[in-house]
């Protein structure tokens, strides 16, 4: 863990980079401030002991992406809608996502955190075995199971992702 010294530091030097970097790649202002703390966050409880300037601000550069790459394809956010589309055309929008609300909330207890978790949250698997105590295999089980009876209930053909 870094000290605050070290953080604010960091904060100075990269600050800039990491928003733009988020900015462009994201295109919306609360993602990137999401997004800009994450990366900080990881810094000050990271180890890691950069060789030189550069290698610090390669570091940056590429947890920033990763980060926002994890964001862009995380299953919550390809199956939203801006909310002027979605007040543009409530009637159309609004029962789809009730219903798979609504599927989502009626899986048992176990399988509703791991989702709950995974899509919405955004936690990999080891992260959600690690809290809720369980095997990272037994979460992966979880999820499948998981996305097999949302499946069933829902009748689509939608991704694994």
């Amino acid at each position: 863990m870094r000290s605050e010294q070290e953080v604010s530091g960091a904060i100075g030097r990269h600050a800039d980079t990491v928003r733009r970097l988020c900015l462009i790649r994201l295109k919306n202002e609360a993602d990137t401030e999401d997004i800009f703390q994450n990366v900080f966050l990881k810094y000050a409880l990271s180890c890691v002991d950069f060789e030189s300037e550069e290698h610090e601000k390669a570091w940056f550069i590429r947890v920033t992406l990763n980060a926002c790459k994890d964001l862009l394809k995380s299953f919550f956010r390809s199956r939203t809608v801006p909310l002027d589309e979605m007040l543009e055309q409530p009637e159309q929008a609004a029962p789809d996502y009730t219903y798979v609300l609504e599927a989502v909330l009626a899986l048992p207890q176990k399988y509703r955190d791991v989702v709950y978790l995974h899509y919405y949250e955004g936690y990999p698997a080891p992260e959600i075995g690690q809290l809720l105590g369980k095997n990272v295999n037994t979460v992966y089980t979880l999820l499948t199971r998981a996305r097999k009876l949302l499946r069933e209930k829902l009748g689509g053909d939608w991704d694994e992702g």
